[in-house]
């Protein structure tokens, strides 16, 4: 498909900033099959059935992002992929200051050898010691905050926390799983108290989910890839929510990647560890899951592309357009969308 039929206007004003307080106050745009109605998060429990079972992210984001120095030459990093304990696929700012074999200062004691550059134009930094990167991170790093924001203004404080699940307790992505912002302990008692399950898997989301799509052709696209794992006890668990008629409801898009990732043509989840490229575009025939909690997401990006292939375009353009129009709050830390298709029968 061509990549302009995902395209929209959004007023630079509908661009959260900030995330709501608390987390659960946020808004939510329900989708109903073709039916477009405005609700809160915190009204999630009455939309969800007995025996349906959410699914989470339980990624930690890492500060990933880092400022350094070639020399005279100011260089920025952001770490995107693990290679293994000391290396990591970086995509560089100013990079064209940068050659293979040149160390890059980051300050705190942290730095790094340029060791090699991918046709993408990414680097591969390997990082100088014997501490653990992430020990590095947290002294030197900061949170790698979406573009979007941090275009807006600086990383603070509060976004140590702000940009950080409840659920978050594996290091290793550099973007936060954002629908599961908006989660709070009353939220998931709430839930409990109906019936409703919760599972947990693990993707490490890299920060090729912000990369624009360049391609005119859905076609022509290469998807960054991403490391994840379910483990069998989940998955078995997860097939008992199907087969007793419940529902799996993704919570947020990388939730939904890594299920479709380990589906099987029948429907059932396998137990899955690895790499993961998955492309979802309208035409896909979704396996492993019956719906999503997501947030609003970019024009013409993979993610949009997904909720229209789960919803159909023609409804999420309206579903969009209905979103802006009421104010909406858009992207990592704006409102939420719970996207429920129809069920095949």
């Amino acid at each position: 498909m061509r990549v302009d039929a995902f395209d929209f206007d959004l007023p630079n004003e509908r661009i959260a900033l900030r995330p709501a307080r608390p987390r659960d106050a946020a808004r939510m745009l329900v989708v109903d099959g073709d039916r477009i109605v405005d609700a809160g998060v915190g009204d999630l429990p009455a939309w969800l059935h007995p025996g349906d079972c959410l699914v989470f992210n339980d990624t930690r984001v890492i500060p990933a992002q880092l400022e350094g120095w070639r020399g005279a030459a100011k260089i920025g990093a952001t770490l995107h992929k693990r290679i293994d304990l000391r290396r990591w696929q970086a995509f560089v700012r100013n990079a064209k200051r940068l050659r293979v074999g040149e160390t890059v200062d980051f300050g705190s004691e942290v730095s790094a050898l340029a060791e090699e550059r991918l046709p993408d134009g990414s680097f591969i930094l390997s990082f100088a010691g014997d501490e653990p990167v992430e020990a590095l991170l947290e002294r030197a790093g900061t949170m790698p905050l979406p573009p979007y924001i941090a275009g807006k203004r600086a990383t603070d404080e509060e976004d140590r926390s702000d940009y950080q699940t409840m659920f978050a307790a594996k290091d290793g992505a550099v973007a936060a799983p954002t629908a599961a912002l908006h989660f709070t302990p009353g939220l998931l008692a709430a839930l409990a108290a109906v019936g409703i399950a919760t599972e947990t898997l693990t993707l490490h989301v890299g920060a090729g989910t912000f990369l624009p799509v360049k391609a005119d052709d859905t076609e022509d696209h290469v998807m960054h890839a991403e490391w994840g794992r379910i483990e069998a006890d989940t998955a078995a668990r997860l097939n008992a929510v199907r087969a007793a008629g419940g529902r799996i409801i993704a919570v947020g898009t990388t939730s939904l990647r890594l299920l479709e990732s380990a589906a099987q043509d029948d429907g059932t989840i396998a137990a899955f560890v690895g790499d993961t490229a998955i492309f979802i575009t309208p035409g896909y025939r979704f396996r492993a899951i019956d719906g999503l909690l997501t947030n609003f997401h970019l024009p013409r990006s993979t993610l949009f592309m997904l909720v229209s292939a789960l919803m159909g375009l023609e409804i999420m353009q309206a579903a969009y357009a209905h979103a802006i129009a009421n104010d909406y709050r858009f992207y990592s830390y704006g409102d939420a969308s719970l996207l429920l298709p129809v069920r095949a029968v």
